[in-house]
C-alpha cells in the first residue's frame, strides 16, 4: 500500500529521464499515479464488495490478495510513468476489495464487545506491515549500492502466498451462508441509496470522503515536504531515503498507539463519538505541523507521528460500517462508503499536484486541515452504532 509513498519523488523523477526534481512534471505525475491509485481502492471496494456478497466472503478475500500481490510485484517491471500507474490501480482493485470482504467477515465471526479492540488489533496490523515495508526500504539503501526504487515493489509481491492458506484455512462465515442459502433474491446494489439505507449510505460516504481526502493528503506529501527539507541541506539520495523511512516508520508507530487509544474511546462511549473526536485531533495534528515553517526534526520526530497518532479513526471503520448494513448488502454497503471517499482523495492529490505552489508542499498541506476539520464536524452527523 505504502511502498510508492516511499519511493515516490526518485521513483518519478527515475521515468522521466529528468535530472531535476523541481520539474512540474514530477509533481504533476506523482500526483496522477497516487490519484489512480486511489481511484482503482475505491472500484476495487465496491466490486469486491458486492462479489464478497454475492460468492462469499473467503473465496473474495482470496482473489483480493492475488490481484493485490501480483500487480504490485508487476509496478517492478514499469518503464514508464503510465505503466506504473496502471500496475498500481490494478493493485489497489484487490487491496479495496480486501479492506470490504475482510472488515465484514471479522464482524461476522466475533462478538460486538470485542470489535472496538479487534479494529485496534487489524488497523495495527496494517501499520505492521508498513513498518515492515519501511525497514525493506531502510535495509535496501544501506547497501553500498541501493538498488533502483523500483525494486522495492518486489516486497509488495510476497503476500501471494497467503491465498493458499486462506483457501485452506479461512472457512465462509454462518451468517453470510445461512442468509445467502435462504434468500431467492439477493438484494440489489440500488437498494443502498433508497430509504433509510440510503441516508446512512450518503452520511458515512461524506465522513469518509473528507477524513480520508484529509489523511491522504498528509500521508502522501508529508514525505515529500520532509524530503525537500533534506534536498535543502545537502543531504545525498541514499541518505534522503533512509531519513524518510525513518520518519515514516515514527508515523506508523505512533499510528499503532492511536489505534488502541481510539479503541479504548470506542469502548467507553461509541465507535461514532470515538471517530468523531480522532478526527478532531488529526485536523489540530496537521495545523500544527504546517501552520509555520519547522525543522526536519521537529516534523519528523514530534508533529508528523502526533498527526499519525490519530490515524486510529480509520481502525474504527472496519468495525462501524458493515453492522449498519443488511447481511447481504453487508460488504457492498461498507466497501462502497469506505472506499467512494478514494475517489475524493484522488480528486484531491490531483488539485495539490496541480496548484500548490512548486517546492512549497507547507502550505498546501497546511490547507489539507480545512478538510479534516470539516469530517470533524460531519462525524457528529454520522448514524449510531449498529446493535
Amino acid at each position: 500500500m505504502h511502498l510508492y509513498t516511499l519511493v515516490a519523488l526518485p521513483l518519478v523523477v527515475h521515468l522521466l529521464g529528468t535530472t531535476s526534481a523541481a520539474d512540474p512534471a514530477i509533481k504533476e505525475k506523482s500526483a496522477m499515479i497516487q490519484a489512480a491509485f486511489l481511484v482503482g481502492w475505491a472500484i476495487g471496494g465496491a466490486f469486491f464488495g458486492r462479489l464478497g456478497d454475492l460468492i462469499g466472503r473467503s473465496r473474495a478475500l482470496a482473489l483480493t490478495v492475488l490481484t493485490y500481490a501480483l500487480c504490485t510485484g508487476l509496478c517492478a517491471i514499469a518503464q514508464t510513468w503510465w505503466q506504473l500507474m496502471i500496475f498500481r490501480f490494478i493493485a489497489a482493485l484487490g487491496i479495496g476489495g480486501e479492506w470490504a470482504v475482510g472488515a465484514s467477515l471479522i464482524v461476522e465471526t466475533w462478538p460486538k464487545a470485542w470489535r472496538p479492540w479487534l479494529a485496534a488489533v487489524l488497523q495495527s496490523s496494517v501499520n505492521v506491515g508498513i513498518l515492515l515495508a519501511t525497514v525493506c526500504v531502510m535495509l535496501l539503501y544501506s547497501l553500498p549500492h541501493p538498488p533502483a526504487e523500483r525494486w522495492v515493489f518486489l516486497i509488495g509481491a510476497f503476500p501471494a502466498l497467503l491465498v493458499f492458506w486462506i483457501r485452506r484455512h479461512v472457512p465462509e462465515t454462518q451468517e453470510w451462508k445461512a442468509r445467502g442459502a435462504g434468500a431467492e433474491r439477493k438484494p440489489r446494489m440500488i437498494t443502498l441509496f433508497q430509504g433509510p439505507v440510503g441516508a446512512i449510505t450518503f452520511r458515512t460516504t461524506l465522513v469518509c470522503a473528507l477524513a480520508l481526502s484529509a489523511w491522504w493528503l498528509f500521508l502522501f506529501w508529508h514525505p515529500q515536504h520532509l524530503r525537500q527539507i533534506l534536498t535543502e541541506s545537502g543531504a545525498s539520495r541514499s541518505e534522503i531515503t533512509r531519513w524518510i523511512s525513518i520518519s515514516f516508520f515514527a508515523v506508523n508507530g505512533a499510528s499503532i498507539a492511536g489505534n488502541f487509544f481510539a479503541g479504548w474511546i470506542a469502548s467507553r462511549l461509541s465507535c461514532q463519538r470515538a471517530i468523531a473526536i480522532m478526527l478532531g485531533g488529526l485536523a489540530l495534528g496537521i495545523v500544527g505541523a504546517f501552520v509555520v515553517p519547522r525543522s526536519f526534526g521537529a516534523l519528523a520526530w514530534f508533529w508528523c507521528p502526533f498527526t499519525g497518532f490519530f490515524s486510529g479513526a480509520f481502525g474504527l471503520f472496519t468495525m462501524y460500517l458493515p453492522p449498519l448494513f443488511p447481511t447481504l448488502l453487508r460488504t457492498t454497503g461498507a466497501g462502497f462508503c469506505y472506499n467512494i471517499g478514494r475517489i475524493c482523495a484522488a480528486g484531491a492529490s490531483v488539485i495539490f499536484g496541480w496548484f500548490a505552489p512548486v517546492n512549497d508542499f507547507r502550505t498546501a498541506l497546511l490547507a489539507s486541515s480545512l478538510v479534516a476539520m470539516a469530517a470533524f464536524v460531519a462525524a457528529f452527523w454520522l448514524p449510531k452504532d449498529a446493535t
